[in-house]
């Protein structure tokens, strides 16, 4: 399968950052690790992005993680700095991040939100995670994501 460029590509171009592309079928691939079996990656090394919100507050935080992980919500507070956050709705996704379910980027999200990526991440020589839509993925190294990509590394999973 072939991909059409994303923001997300197009970012990382503007950069100059090198990377590869990955389209697949999301309806065949319902879950993350199964889309990073079905490119042949370590699904340590595929990241999915959650975006969640602090009850008290309001503020919007975005967390990056592998795809064969889950978000520890207390270890993502803390992080944060916050008392309390949960995943934000679904139906809010896409009028604050520009993506939709199963396509969110931490890269070229409308608004810049605070990002934290797990600290897992240094352990890949290079990571993936979407490309700005579903059924895209971009592959690029790791030492690679700070020059497209402010965040703070946590321990989150």
């Amino acid at each position: 399968m072939k991909t059409e460029k994303t923001n997300v590509m197009r970012i990382l171009e503007q950069k100059g950052i090198s990377y590869d592309t990955h389209a697949y079928d999301p309806d065949s691939y319902p879950t993350g690790e199964d889309v990073a079996r079905a490119l042949g990656e370590d699904p340590g090394s595929v990241f999915k992005t959650l975006v969640t919100v602090c009850g008290k507050t309001g503020e919007h935080f975005v967390f990056v993680i592998p795809v064969c992980a889950e978000l520890d919500l207390k270890k993502a507070a803390k992080a944060s700095g916050s008392k309390e956050i949960s995943m934000i709705r679904q139906k809010e996704l896409l009028p604050l991040t520009g993506y939709v379910h199963g396509g969110c980027s931490p890269v070229g999200m409308k608004k810049g939100l605070p990002t934290f990526i797990d600290e897992t991440y240094i352990l890949h020589d290079k990571i993936s995670f979407s490309a700005g839509k579903r059924g895209a993925q971009v592959t690029l190294d790791s030492q690679d994501l700070p020059k497209v990509l402010e965040f703070s590394v946590a321990d989150l999973v």
